[in-house]
């Protein structure tokens, strides 16, 4: 099947919804999302959007936070422009519906402000604590009332389209993406999707890690298949670990918020001593590459499985209404967080590198649009401030729908036949034990290898297992017909490679890339960031 679109959007976050509400003002969109419609990173949420809120604040103050968590990395005039448009952007969501959890004191602001690790301020809005889902909701009955929308549930992007492919490649201009190969995982079909535009709103990466805060979605697709087109991806190494994951054999991957810490919450050993004061000036509160470092320090010391994250000092009614979900899942492992503190560990969350876009959400390839996690726009640099995420979502998608806007009407395709997806004679395959083990075999050398911290020995090593494995998969990819979990395993394994070949790159310790051969920040040499591309490593990229 062939599909024809104005706008093709991977992915239905709240960068892909966001875009896709404005787009349809334009043209006709298709958002192609892997699970259900609300199966996304922004579902699962927490804590809340961040953004200059309050009578106190300042745009100065969030933008000092921001730079300063991002050591050294950011692009201040992207953190500006994302942080003074970040207003703007929350009250475009409310008019859009989304229900924000209300101050009980109308003194100090009409909105319940929470405050997170590395902010200086109460900044950050929320919905209880399950912001994602309520954003979720209301985008997509936003999404649901625009006609020109249709979404593609139970759909994964394979490749993207390139006019090189097509025509062969024309050296007096960039590629030009004119959609996608899009595989329908319930039929078994892949289908031709052509575009106008196609943005990558995919997510992030979590499952590289063997243990993650991120939904089973979390491949990297966007990521991998940007990559094979040719698009430059930067800054890969810089991989955030929440601090604090549920503990439990039976809990899967469940996310204790910031917002806990926020609220007063306090880390400490098994034995109950706390330890932060030993690592950092705000304690409790510092950013969370160091509160995740720190707590992989004092288990590797201790020997432990997990640390506690104690904030039965406060009253519990208070917990109750703040930390509803929390709470009630904690609860259903009984843990009651008014009275026992809770077994947390570090886990993979959220990756601060990506591919890489100008201040419009531009990629190196033309006619390719990319936001939220799966793109590296400057904000972020060697580290996220808490709850940024959300807000750079939907100011990017923003700028992309005003770029685009500019001179929609006047982009004139040239037509191009678009071949369908030749299968080559691949066969059913009688070996899926080949991709499961390849899977698992990814996940646990990365974390072992490519984690909290690292080394050049340690790095050395996952690119050698890497590199053998992608033979593999390439091998079972040629032979064999295509499914969602080979899909995913090709593009995990590509992420992996990437973020590994990143890591080996930065010969210094910054932000979230800790390497104890290199255990110093290098300004002289490292202030800039790691770009690659296929074929070619940019190693001088500033």
């Amino acid at each position: 099947m062939e599909v024809t679109t104005d706008f093709l959007v991977l992915g239905s976050g709240i960068a892909g919804l966001s875009f896709a509400i404005k787009a349809a003002d334009l043209g006709t969109v298709a958002i192609v999302t892997k699970k259900e419609k609300s199966d996304s990173s922004t579902n699962l949420a927490q804590g809340g959007i961040a953004a200059v809120h309050h009578k106190e604040d300042r745009f100065e103050y969030h933008i000092k936070d921001t730079l300063t968590c991002g050591a050294g990395l950011c692009n201040e005039e992207v953190v500006r422009l994302v942080i003074t448009d970040g207003p703007e952007r929350i009250k475009e969501l409310i008019d859009w519906g989304v229900e924000f959890t209300k101050s009980e004191n109308k003194n100090s602001s009409y909105y319940d402000l929470g405050r997170e690790g590395g902010h200086s301020m109460r900044r950050v809005l929320h919905a209880k604590d399950l912001t994602g889902q309520e954003i979720e909701r209301a985008l997509h009955e936003k999404a649901s009332s625009k006609k020109n929308i249709r979404i593609y549930e139970n759909h994964i992007g394979i490749d993207l389209i390139l006019e090189s492919t097509l025509r062969g490649r024309r050296e007096d201009h960039r590629d030009r993406c004119v959609g996608a190969y899009i595989l329908d995982t319930n039929r078994g079909e892949i289908h031709t999707m052509k575009a106008k535009f196609t943005i990558l709103a995919t997510g992030g990466a979590g499952k590289v890690y063997l243990i993650t805060t991120n939904p089973d979605i979390a491949t990297g697709d966007g990521i991998a298949m940007a990559y094979r087109a040719g698009a430059s991806i930067g800054n890969m190494e810089f991989i955030q670990f929440h601090p604090t994951c549920l503990y439990h054999p039976e809990a899967k991957s469940f996310l204790i918020s910031e917002a806990v810490r926020g609220e007063g919450g306090i880390l400490k050993s098994i034995s109950g001593a706390s330890f932060m004061e030993k690592y950092h000036p705000m304690k409790s509160l510092a950013p969370r590459d160091i509160v995740a470092k720190a707590i992989d320090t004092e288990l590797k010391k201790s020997g432990d499985d997990y640390v506690l994250l104690d904030i039965t000092h406060k009253d519990s009614d208070f917990l109750t209404s703040r930390f509803p979900n929390i709470y009630s899942k904690c609860m259903e492992f009984g843990i009651d967080m008014t009275k026992d503190p809770i077994p947390v560990v570090p886990a993979a969350h959220y990756m601060c590198g990506g591919v890489v876009v100008d201040a419009y959400g531009k990629t190196t390839i033309e006619r390719l649009y990319a936001c939220g996690e799966v793109s590296c726009t400057g904000l972020h640099g060697a580290n996220r401030l808490a709850s940024n995420s959300l807000l750079e979502a939907v100011v990017f998608a923003h700028r992309s729908f005003l770029k685009i806007a500019e001179t929609f009407h006047e982009k004139k395709d040239d037509p191009i036949a678009i071949p369908a997806w030749d299968p080559r004679g691949a066969t059913e395959s009688d070996e899926s034990v080949v991709v499961a083990h390849n899977w698992d075999e990814i996940r646990r050398f990365m974390w072992n290898y490519v984690g909290i911290m690292r080394s050049n020995k340690r790095l050395d090593r996952a690119a050698r297992r890497i590199e053998l494995i992608g033979r593999e998969i390439d091998e079972y990819y040629r032979n064999f017909i295509i499914t969602r979990d080979l899909v995913e395993l090709r593009n995990i394994a590509t992420v992996a490679r990437l973020i590994i070949e990143c890591a080996q790159m930065r010969k210094e310790s910054r932000g979230l890339h800790y390497n104890i051969d290199y255990p110093e920040k290098d300004d002289h040499h490292w202030l800039k960031d790691t770009i690659v591309r296929k074929g070619l490593v940019l190693k001088n990229a500033s």
